[in-house]
């Protein structure tokens, strides 16, 4: 762990913090997430704060509680998308996420998802762990590389010595250094290739339950977001079942597939508009769109400003105007 040795993130005393106060400053950071203390005792030894560097968002995150959870209606409570790259920097943490449970410790790394339940276990033992926040729909953009989430990285393997040294890298670049985009262009990249699928091959689904064949399903949104050819039928003939069986499954959830598939690639085109002011390039609204999978601009931007209540153009300046 010699790549993240650094006083500010693991000083030889800790503080002790009211638990109001940590839960509060956990929120403020991460979104809706749920501490649970060992005991009643109403103190937490550790903090939760939030580190903006080189264009990037991290979490730093150390405490000695029982557990943190975040469940589905925490998830609907939040509006961003991210995907968590985690490295345990002191003590050990356990994982559930997404049917998987990890336990980490120092110098592992593991992806989890924002939008998916999540529970950390800490058992009253004392964590401190660093978690950068990597746009959602940004790392599943990349059609050429699949990767997991909820698999862990043991902290011997080349993958997670690189994602450490650029991380460390990263945490020493001012955000006006000429490199700075690239730099972040690359963590996506070293992060997809650090946890690679092994494959794709889904089985057919029919008979299995209706939360399973979902679960497959906003796999093969995320993977083909931006493909033409991407709707409720080709899913249904992807995974096995009819088209019928896909709509019904659905339904359940008060949602149509092809919502899910707009907004997720609205979400999509927001973050490729808040990367616009980064590369300072010539990027236009519609090369936005179209690369988000839309062909219909007039469509998308009235769908655009129904989901995020302003205009593409609108969010355009915004970010021009926060780094001018």
């Amino acid at each position: 762990m010699e790549l993240l040795d650094s006083r500010s993130l693991m000083p030889a005393d800790w503080k002790v913090l009211p638990y109001d106060q940590w839960a509060d400053d956990l929120q403020s950071i991460c979104g809706s997430f749920n501490p649970r203390p060992l005991d009643k005792g109403k103190t937490v030894r550790g903090a939760a704060r939030g580190i903006d560097v080189c264009g990037m968002q991290f979490a730093h995150v150390s405490n000695d509680l029982d557990r943190v959870h975040r469940d589905w209606d925490d998830i609907k409570r939040d509006s961003s998308e991210h995907l968590f790259l985690i490295v345990q920097l002191e003590g050990s943490c356990g994982v559930d996420h997404f049917g998987h449970h990890n336990t980490l410790d120092v110098g592992d790394c593991i992806l989890v998802d924002s939008t998916k339940p999540t529970t950390f276990h800490f058992g009253g033992v004392f964590s401190n762990h660093l978690s950068m926040h990597l746009p959602r729909q940004i790392m599943y953009s990349e059609k050429r590389t699949n990767f997991d989430v909820a698999r862990k990285l043991q902290g011997f393997d080349p993958m997670a010595i690189m994602l450490r040294a650029l991380i460390a890298k990263i945490m020493s670049t001012p955000e006006n250094d000429a490199n700075s985009a690239q730099l972040k262009d690359l963590i996506f990249s070293a992060t997809r290739q650090a946890f690679v699928s092994d494959a794709e091959t889904l089985p057919h689904l029919i008979n299995e339950s209706a939360g399973r064949r979902l679960q497959m399903v906003d796999i093969l949104i995320d993977r083909h977001l931006t493909d033409a050819n991407l709707s409720a039928k080709w899913l249904a003939t992807r995974i096995g079942v009819s088209i019928r069986t896909l709509q019904q499954d659905f339904q359940g959830l008060g949602v149509t597939c092809t919502t899910i598939i707009r907004d997720k690639r609205l979400k999509l085109a927001k973050q490729k508009i808040e990367q616009i002011k980064d590369h300072r390039g010539n990027a236009t609204i519609a090369d936005v769109a179209y690369s988000a999978g839309f062909n219909d601009i007039s469509y998308f931007n009235r769908s655009f400003k129904e989901l995020f209540h302003c205009a593409p153009t609108d969010c355009l300046k915004q970010g021009s105007d926060k780094s001018s």
